[in-house]
């Protein structure tokens, strides 16, 4: 069962769409991770999910189950609030009081049966047992937003949406944060849907991707198929293509090897877990995958052949420039420096 499913979601404030025909699928247990560069629709796209905001037109389900859309019924689904944890553009959170009574309050409004045990729970979930009793307004930035988060747990939600938690945090707090996601993924069995513009701690957390653009989804794919965009590959040039490719396949029987439309040998290296020594043939090289492609193997292999190389290249792709091109090439890149 998906968690959410929209379908043509759209959003319009006078003649601007801010969310355009949005078609999106978050699973049960998924991490998700929501890409776009400033303006794209996702805090948008995240309000509407979380009902703090009327869609223009479309459908959305929760659960499986309808709670709008054009010719279908709409379910007022019972319980769905508490079902739901939300931390959109900013905590909210009650200076004035302590932390775990800020805590306590909203355990309260959801009708905690023990309010206060509740919010110890989630206070060390979050790593701010010390921090009980300060006020909320002494809070640095990075305390703020897992305060925020703890608010959003609030209730034991199913699916949790979270807006740009990374944002202002130092290193050992971005750490801290994507450890308690992780284990509130895994050990709690909880949804969760993350927009970020930190794409190297998004690549970190979530299991599936979709990168959305002037409102519209471009693209949704799994970490896997992340990883297999982005991954490294061999590139080798020689005299005799089809001779070479016969020889590689030979030696390498499991290997992805493909010829491009410049009659280049492609041999596609595993995304994840190949050391860049290990990928040359160095000390980093398993003995136990002597078959696996290497620049070196295939240098020997087209060597003992005796077909000339012309060129041999290793080709890799950065995840961020893969993602940055989704979302619009430079003119992205340029406005998320900006």
């Amino acid at each position: 069962m998906d968690a959410i499913r929209t379908r043509q979601l759209t959003k319009t404030f006078g003649k601007h769409r801010a969310v355009d025909a949005l078609d999106m699928r978050v699973g049960s247990g998924d991490i998700y991770g929501l890409v776009g560069k400033n303006g794209a629709g996702k805090s948008t796209a995240m309000k509407m999910i979380a009902r703090l905001m009327r869609p223009t037109s479309g459908e959305l389900e929760l659960f499986g189950k309808a709670v709008l859309g054009t010719g279908r019924p709409k379910v007022d689904l019972a319980g769905t609030p508490s079902r739901i944890g939300a931390l959109i553009e900013n905590p909210g959170i009650l200076n004035s009081h302590s932390v775990r009574d800020n805590l306590i309050i909203k355990a309260l409004a959801v009708g905690e049966l023990k309010p206060a045990e509740h919010a110890d729970e989630l206070l060390e979930l979050v790593g701010l047992g010390g921090a009980a009793r300060k006020k909320a307004k002494s809070l640095s930035l990075g305390m703020k937003q897992r305060l925020g988060l703890a608010l959003a747990l609030v209730g034991h939600p199913d699916l949790l949406l979270l807006d740009e938690p990374f944002n202002g945090l130092d290193p050992e707090a971005t750490r801290a944060m994507r450890s308690t996601l992780t284990e509130i993924n895994r050990e709690r069995g909880v949804t969760i849907l993350i927009s970020s513009h930190v794409l190297d701690q998004l690549n970190r957390v979530a299991t599936r991707f979709g990168v959305i653009r002037d409102g519209r989804m471009v693209r949704e794919l799994t970490a896997e198929e992340l990883h297999d965009q982005c991954g490294s590959s061999i590139r080798v040039r020689v005299s005799d293509p089809a001779r070479a490719l016969v020889v590689l396949e030979e030696r390498m029987p499991t290997a992805q090897i493909r010829v491009d439309p410049t009659q280049a040998i492609i041999i596609s290296l595993a995304a994840q877990g190949q050391r860049a020594d290990a990928r040359f043939g160095g000390s980093g090289a398993n003995p136990a995958n002597a078959g696996d492609p290497t620049v070196e193997l295939v240098s020997q292999t087209l060597f003992d052949a005796g077909i000339p190389i012309l060129e041999l290249s290793l080709l890799e792709r950065d995840i961020e420039d893969y993602f940055v091109d989704l979302m619009g090439g430079a003119d992205a890149a340029a406005q998320e420096g900006a």
